[in-house]
Order: structure tokens, then sequence, then C-alpha cells
């Protein structure tokens, strides 16, 4: 144990000593700091007001250890300057003051005035101590700054960094946002298992767990699609989710193993219905978190109140020049794919190197909020294929900042179509194609019964979160990202 360590141990001791429990109970809070800031704000001169305020919070600063001192104690709302004075306190209660530390977490009773300097100021009568910090925080001027700590470590991160309690405030909001514009359109907020036998929805890899008392293993979430078409099938003609889903894969500044989605749909609708939905919520939130619809994003100002919308093929044909639709034979793309100098995998069909094309030549480019539709069937084996054009499908991803955002379609009500559809995946997945869909019975016998026409959405609400607080990383936006444990 450090010197530092010892010396607030020692302190706790001599609370105990006093008489003064430690780690205190119960604390009535009349104000929170920016009510009293807001409450008070016409107060003037040597006007001191007349209602006792009690406040509660943790010490961010002390000055002065005469006989009299000002300190800073911090809520969840700001931070508010406090007066300890031995004359008002007595002797007893000033001795107590003397062995708080910064970090401590006191509750504080008094009046509030305005000092000579001018700043709003409680005066303390009273004060318990609720909470003894045992370790020091960072050193105040240059704050938590070590990423690596300030992620592993988001409490002390949350205390020294008032920006960052208003990231996950705004995080709060916007979730709210969606909410409140779902709900009142008639959808029903519904819940899903985070563990299934089938790993579906999606393209990804799952983590596996094992279920001791069945002998079974299972898979965590890596959709929440197939769950929520079952209801629909059920007779729940709109229904949301807002929930966790993992998935196996890679980390970097847009990606965590597990994130937060919505998966959304719609009865009686189309995706283009959904590609309105999408626009209606975002443009919500924007004005929600930001008041604008216009928002900063490292440096760019993104544009939410106008959405692009360009067929896939149309994107790559405007930024290639080279037409992959027009193909006849997998041998005519691959050989367009190689003049502009695309990667593809032997297995690919013309859809599968239409959508490398997009990725390589395409996805970035779009920073302004685009809507890219016409998908390829090849790589959407849940969504419905376009009547005119069967090679392609209802389908659309929304793009801002050169990232997905989200992703809709036309959901396949065939159940005959969908079997075939799951049969080609697991002929992917023998092709070496981890990612590629499981079999699902059970979702083809619940197509049996009829799904009605349907729209269906996912949104990536961490992202969300990102493009709308300025957040470069995803682990700025996630109170606790996945981290590699420490070496003991």
């Amino acid at each position: 144990m450090n010197e530092l360590l010892k010396v607030r141990r020692d302190k706790l001791a001599a609370f105990r000593e006093m008489g003064v429990a430690p780690f205190g109970h119960r604390f009535e809070v009349s104000h929170h700091n920016a009510a009293v800031l807001e409450q008070y704000a016409n107060l003037e001169g040597e006007d001191e007001s007349a209602e006792e305020v009690t406040i509660a919070g943790r010490l961010m600063a002390i000055r002065g250890h005469g006989k009299a001192s000002f300190s800073v104690i911090m809520d969840r709302t700001g931070r508010i300057q406090i007066y300890f004075k031995l004359d008002v306190l007595g002797e007893e209660k000033y001795k107590q003051f003397k062995l708080l530390d910064i970090g401590d977490i006191i509750g504080v009773k008094g009046h509030v005035f305005r000092t000579r300097r001018g700043e709003l100021t409680v005066r303390v009568d009273d004060f318990d101590l609720l909470s003894k910090s045992l370790r020091p925080l960072p050193e105040k001027f240059h704050g938590l700054t070590d990423t690596e700590i300030r992620y592993r470590q988001r409490y002390v991160d949350l205390i020294m960094n008032p920006e960052v309690m208003n990231t996950f405030v705004a995080r709060t909001n916007i979730i709210k946002s969606i909410r409140n514009y779902l709900d009142s359109r008639d959808f029903l907020e519904v819940e899903t298992p985070v563990l299934g036998t089938i790993a579906g929805g999606a393209a990804a890899r799952p983590f596996i767990t094992h279920h001791n008392t069945l002998d079974l293993d299972m898979y965590l979430r890596i959709a929440t699609e197939l769950n929520l078409k079952r209801l629909v099938v059920g007779g729940m003609e709109r229904v949301y989710e807002i929930g966790r889903v993992f998935r196996n894969e890679g980390m970097d500044v847009r990606h965590n193993p597990e994130f937060t989605s919505i998966e959304i749909y719609q009865a009686y609708a189309d995706y283009n219905d959904l590609m309105d939905v999408t626009e209606g919520i975002v443009r919500d939130a924007a004005m929600a978190v930001c008041g604008s619809l216009q928002v900063d994003y490292q440096g760019i100002t993104i544009d939410y109140s106008s959405f692009k919308r360009i067929s896939m093929n149309d994107a790559v044909k405007e930024a290639t020049g080279k037409d992959f639709l027009s193909c006849e034979t997998v041998e005519e793309a691959r050989a367009m794919a190689d003049e502009i100098g695309v990667p593809y995998e032997k297995r690919f069909g013309i859809g599968g190197i239409l959508n490398a094309a997009f990725e390589e030549k395409v996805e970035e480019t779009l920073i302004q909020p685009t809507f890219i539709t016409g998908h390829p069937t090849e790589i959407s084996p849940l969504a419905k294929r376009n009547p005119e054009d069967p090679r392609i499908t209802d389908r659309f991803e929304c793009f801002v900042y050169g990232r997905e955002l989200a992703n809709g379609f036309t959901e396949l009500n065939d159940p005959i179509d969908q079997e075939g559809r799951f049969m080609d995946q697991l002929k992917a997945r023998e092709d070496g194609d981890d990612e590629a869909h499981m079999m699902d019975r059970d979702f083809i016998t619940a197509l049996e019964y009829g799904l009605p026409p349907t729209g269906g959405l996912g949104i990536g609400v961490d992202r969300l979160v990102m493009f709308l607080t300025d957040s470069a990383s995803i682990r700025d936006v996630l109170l606790f990202p996945t981290m590699k444990p420490l070496a003991e």
C-alpha cells in the first residue's frame, strides 16, 4: 500500500475514533446543484436564501484549511461552491471537515449566498460524511486522459471528465427519443431470448455457451430478427426490440463484440416505408440531443434534413463506370472487377462481386446520409426479391460518414423461397463461409402459417449515438466496452 492510500485509511480510522461512520446512510436531498444555481441566480449582494438547501455529492476541490475554506462539490448535474467556516460549524464539526479528502462523498445543509467575487455558494451549516474515498482521484489539472484506463475504470472517467457524463446522458435521451417515435406510431416494444439453439437473423459468427441442465450448446443471439418476425406471424403487427446482440468478431473503433441494436417490423409495409421510419427516428433523435438537423461529426457537418436514395448498382456505376448487373456470366463480372482492382472470392456470384465493388469503391465515400438500395439476392437471404429483377432484393442500407447506420428490407414471406435461400446459405457454410446463415426449420414453419407483407429495419444504436455526440470510437459511447483483462 502506497503512502497516499495509507493516509486515507488513517483518516478513516480517525473518523471512527470520533464516532463518525465513514460510510453513512440515507441522506435527504432537497436540491441538485444545477437547481440551486438556477433558483438563486438572481440573488444579489449580501442577500442570503431564506430556505435551507440540502445537497450531496463528491468533493472535487478543497481550498484553505484555516478557520474557513471554500470547496467544490459535484453531483450528476454539475458543480457548486460550498463554504466551511469554523464559527458556523463549531470546533468538533470543523475538526471533521479537516479530515475530508478530495473524492469524499458528503451531504451538506446550508444557505445560499453570493461571494464578493460574485459566485453563488452554499454556506455549510452542517454536513455528514456519506462515503470516505480510500483512493485519490487523478491529478486535477491533467485529469484522466489515458483512454485505456478511462475505458477500464469508467467510474473514474465519469467523475473526472464532465463531457463523458454528457455523452451518456445524450445516449439515454436518444433511446428515449426512439421509443417515443415508435410508441406514438402504435408499435409494441417486446423482448425476445438472448440464448438460442440457432444463431440466425444476420451473417455473423456467434458466441457459444453451454446450458448445464439441458446439456446443450447454445448461441448468444446475433440478431433479434427471426423471433420478431415470428411475432408478426402471430398477429403483433408492429413490434420492436431494443437490446444487446453479440457477435464473435473483430474489435476496432466501430465494432464491439456486444452492442445495442433496435429492430423494427411493420406488417403491411415495405422497405420504402421503413426508409421513412429510419429518417424519422434519426431526425427526432438529432433534434432531441442536438437541437438541429445539421450536426458536426469529426469536423464535417452532417445534414440529416435530406437522405439520398440510390441503388447499389447505380452507385458503383457512378464511381467506377462499371455496370455489374449487365453481366450475363460470373466470368464477365470477374473481368470487370479485375479491371478496377476489386478483390473477390472464388465463391462469389455476380451479386457478391457487385457487393465487393460497392464496399471497395463506394461505401467510404457516402458521407452525407444515403440509402443504398437494390442489394443482390445472393447477399440478402432474408429479403424479398424485387418483382422486376429477381437478382436483387427490396433492401436498403443507410450510410453516414462512410459507415452503415441501418439495414432494412421488405421481408421474405414466401416459405418455399426462404427454405431455398437457407439451403444456399448452408452450401456457403460448407464452402467455408462461417458467417453464412444456419437453417432454421421452425422459422420456415412459422412462415408456412403466413407472414403478412412486412417491412423490417435494424439500426445500430451505438453508431447513432456516435454520430450525434461526435464520438470517434464506439468505446466512447459504451459505458463498459469489452477489454482484454490485465495480467495479474
